[in-house]
């Protein structure tokens, strides 16, 4: 790289890397609820302000999957049934639920990778609901049998409802995946992408801590948190174990006839933003992002700048983001990196788990 051009990529790097007091002044973070020793993952709010809530399957300290919160309590839903958990009627059961998004019309999509505990998915799990907000019956169910369902690990979702067009992301097969909501089926596209793909031999560091599993295998995610700006023009995505946030304009993961290499050819690399794991489009155009090093929250601005929302410690993981209709974006602390996996079996969670939010307009 020519020295002008290594110094310009040096001076832009820093700026996206300003302290938090040379960041715009930030709002203060809020305890929404407390779930004692369950772990949260996804959250969403719905137009009328309903929480909902998903908690991994783990072996211990597991009782249901979603949850609403009704006077801050999680209830069961959209019934208790559906969160019975049985292998024999894991098509009809959640088994894993990971990802919550509530779309332009209101309606509540639920994702299930059917992969407890990072085991096997079980295949006849692996599922997309889309639940009526105004019925709360599950209208349809999506069952993603066109991909390798047993090497998948599906992540993250997001619904176009102008183009009937769902955006998910699959860390395990390194990819975004495509659903057409009118057919029912699916296709995945920037598989092993430079832009899905974790950077190799990038290790997670939090706290002054690497987060390594007791055989000194590093945490590693491929793509994972994904972002559908409110005009359904741009996926925005990145993977957690690399630094550059990426877009890509729907209308090429939309059209079938391209080659995976026209397809690659529109990429767009948005800039240097930190580690992150969730993300959410806000309808001004922001782009939010998590930040686990940094115990934070970051958005990047329609005009391209990176700003710190708020830091706080006690943004342990901060995973997941709703957007309620008071003006306040949801998210969860899920504390991953403080878990028995990734501290030698120790438990370094604080409890308890809690949901918060931020003031954002």
């Amino acid at each position: 790289m020519p020295a002008v051009k290594y110094f310009i990529y040096l001076f832009l790097l820093a700026l996206t890397s300003l302290p938090a007091a040379a960041q715009p002044s930030q709002t203060p973070l809020e305890e929404v609820a407390e779930f004692g020793r369950h772990q949260p993952i996804g959250v969403a709010v719905s137009q009328q302000g309903r929480i909902f809530v998903t908690f991994p399957k783990r072996p211990t300290d597991y009782d249901f999957g979603l949850a609403e919160l009704v006077n801050g309590k999680r209830v069961p839903y959209p019934n208790a049934e559906w969160n019975q958990w049985d292998s024999t009627r894991a098509a009809a059961r959640f088994v894993n639920v990971q990802a919550l998004f509530v779309d332009q019309t209101n309606a509540l999509w639920v994702l299930d990778p059917a992969n407890p505990a990072d085991e096997a998915p079980v295949l006849t799990g692996i599922k997309l609901l889309k639940i009526n907000l105004a019925t709360n019956q599950v209208e349809r169910i999506y069952r993603f049998e066109d991909l390798p369902r047993e090497r998948s690990g599906l992540n993250d979702v997001r619904v176009d409802t102008r183009s009937q067009v769902a955006y998910l992301s699959d860390p395990k097969l390194a990819g975004l995946v495509v659903l057409d909501l009118r057919s029912g089926k699916s296709r995945i596209v920037l598989q092993g992408h430079k832009s899905t793909a974790a950077a190799p031999g990038f290790v997670l560091r939090i706290d002054g801590k690497e987060v390594k599993d007791k055989n000194g295998k590093p945490f590693s995610s491929n793509v994972n948190g994904i972002a559908l700006t409110h005009d359904f023009r741009y996926l925005y995505y990145r993977a957690i174990n690399q630094t550059k946030l990426y877009r890509i304009p729907t209308d090429a993961l939309r059209n079938a006839a391209l080659t995976p290499t026209e397809v690659a050819a529109r990429v767009e690399e948005v800039g240097e933003t930190g580690i992150s794991h969730g993300m959410i489009a806000d309808a001004a155009g922001n782009v939010y992002l998590t930040d686990s090093p940094n115990h934070a929250v970051r958005r990047v601005t329609p005009a391209g700048r990176l700003e710190t929302v708020v830091k706080d410690n006690r943004l342990l993981w901060p995973d997941s983001f709703g957007l309620g209709p008071d003006g306040y974006l949801y998210l969860t602390a899920a504390q991953i990196e403080r878990t028995p996996k990734w501290n030698n079996g120790q438990d370094r969670v604080q409890y308890p788990f809690r949901l918060y939010r931020v003031k954002i307009k």
